[in-house]
């Protein structure tokens, strides 16, 4: 018992001893605790254990607030295209265009809905019309088809006939069908290539995409020209007023 009572004084001795001497108690492994990481875009905590690793990034603040700027369009290769009377490959990349102007949710499924046309904005849709009348001398247009299409009464089928979209069949009673793509259509400028036959616009489906592009507002200012004399002459031939349908009294003798 008493052997016993002096090897725990001795042992508590030593313990006693060993703090006199500043002998702290060893401090856990360093990489229990958190350390940044290296990285100036970010920061990140790593808890180490003995089996595993576990990182967790902390983003900045103001990443997530910064806007991103898509680049810009480019009119290059339509242009390179017009110039060198390459209208098949204008007509292609036109719809290109269309496409990535329209949105995302268009550059995705890889075509239009009738919907998104008005998120183009007027300006990129002036420069695609610009380019196609200034390389076919004012023949080939969105804006020129507007001018057909009015002049049509904005009939889809006397349209499409105008500007060489349909073809009539060879048959007794007088009938038209859609030109098979690409076959077809024309791609040069002759005597017999019709105005407004470009660019294309795929209407197999319906026509709210071709109603919906020459109803943008970057063609509000293409007035059909009969649209403009009919107003000319209401206004030049309007009603006239009531004291006009009554001789006017002879007062002389």
């Amino acid at each position: 018992m008493t052997t016993h009572s002096l090897a725990s004084l001795h042992h508590q001795y030593s313990f006693l001893k060993r703090l006199s001497n500043s002998e702290s108690i060893p401090l856990p492994p360093s990489s229990l605790f958190l350390h940044p990481s290296p990285s100036s875009s970010s920061s990140s905590t790593t808890t180490t254990t003995s089996s595993t690793t576990t990182t967790f990034s902390l983003s900045p603040t103001t990443s997530s607030s910064t806007p991103t700027t898509s680049n810009p369009i480019s009119f290059d290769t339509l242009k390179h295209h017009l110039s060198t009377q390459n209208f098949f490959q204008a007509d292609e990349e036109t719809r290109r265009l269309l496409i990535v102007l329209a949105g995302e949710a268009a550059q995705k499924r890889r075509y239009v809905f009738f919907s998104e046309v008005q998120f183009i904005s007027e300006a990129d849709l002036k420069a695609i019309d610009e380019l196609w009348k200034q390389y076919s001398n004012n023949k080939f247009g969105y804006s020129v088809q507007k001018r057909l299409w009015q002049k049509a009464n904005k009939d889809f089928t006397k349209f499409f006939i105008k500007v060489g979209w349909m073809k009539k069949l060879d048959t007794e009673i007088e009938q038209y069908n859609y030109r098979a793509f690409p076959n077809e259509f024309t791609w040069e400028i002759n005597d017999e290539t019709p105005e407004g036959h470009l660019p294309l616009t795929n209407a197999l489906r319906g026509t709210q995409l071709l109603n919906s592009i020459l109803s943008h507002p970057a063609f509000e200012g293409e007035e059909d020209e009969k649209e403009a004399e009919v107003k000319g002459s209401l206004r030049d031939n309007g009603p006239k007023p009531l004291s006009s349908l009554f001789p006017k009294p002879d007062y002389s003798f």
